[in-house]
């Protein structure tokens, strides 16, 4: 793809949305008192390229048959995702401030049954690529030509259910899933290459007969890039490796294993807004 593809007006729209996305999730992290930052925050780009351009999605019919579908595997930072769609018109922005609560339709891993525009209930790792691949089969049942795309954690890929999932997309040559594999290199109780080493990844992918594409995945036009040329692939799933930094964009917070699950004190919370949106 031509580096002119994406004007330089939406790189600038896309990269000013990661920055609100995660300003948002830290405030609903810091006024719930728990979440997981890090992994959050790594994926701030990733989300804005999907929701904000890439997925062909109508928030005012959230069950549309032909939708796209994505899904966070990692679970545990839906506080990236509902600003989101919260943004995007799914729910209104004023119901973040629920996030977690009894009751509520925005809980802490994300549930299809309670909150429009979730396509799969996360919670316990590893079972995204399986369910992307059954929507796959399903749009191939039905003659549908919808899309699946799966968000992925590095820490969740040392379960064995993420490589049966990947086994039978390659089975059945899905290349209509596409998988973002948010690398961030550090997982709840330390670096994953320490805890269980996942490398080498791409020759793992390529082994399992899946089109491979690494990029820096807080880089916008490398995120739209890779997106777009996933697409195009018409006999295999896809994976993008997005190597990314746990805690991205608050320096007390990157690369730290103790920002998986952990939230801001109020201190910490106004030094993190400043750093993301250069106030400080």
């Amino acid at each position: 793809m031509s580096p002119d593809a994406h004007s330089a007006e939406l790189i600038e729209e896309l990269r000013k949305i990661s920055v609100e996305l995660r300003t948002d999730a830290l405030r609903m992290i810091y006024r719930r008192g728990q979440g997981h930052p890090g992994g959050a925050l790594s994926a701030a780009e990733v989300i804005a390229a999907l929701y904000f351009h890439h997925l062909r999605i109508k928030p005012e019919v959230p069950d549309w048959e032909n939708r796209d579908r994505f899904i966070l595997s990692k679970g545990h930072a839906s506080a990236i995702l509902y600003p989101a769609l919260a943004k995007r018109g799914y729910f209104p922005v004023e119901e973040l401030d629920t996030w977690g609560e009894i009751g509520g339709r925005i809980q802490g891993h994300p549930d299809r049954l309670k909150t429009p525009g979730i396509d799969m209930s996360a919670g316990c790792l590893g079972h995204g690529i399986s369910i992307g691949a059954g929507l796959c089969l399903a749009a191939r049942i039905k003659g549908l030509d919808y899309r699946s795309y799966v968000l992925l954690g590095d820490g969740e890929c040392q379960s064995g259910i993420i490589w049966e999932g990947v086994m039978l997309a390659a089975k059945y040559g899905l290349s209509s899933l596409i998988v973002i594999l948010d690398y961030n290199k550090v997982q709840l109780d330390g670096r994953v290459d320490e805890i269980m080493p996942l490398e080498p990844l791409r020759e793992k992918w390529a082994s399992f007969n899946w089109n491979i594409m690494e990029i820096d995945g807080h880089n916008m036009e490398e995120v739209l890039d890779s997106l777009d040329e996933a697409c195009r692939s018409s006999d295999k799933p896809t994976v993008i490796i997005a190597h990314t930094v746990k805690g991205k964009g608050v320096s007390f917070m990157e690369g730290k294993a103790e920002w998986h699950g952990k939230a801001p004190s109020t201190d910490e919370l106004e030094q993190a807004i400043k750093e993301l949106t250069g106030n400080g």
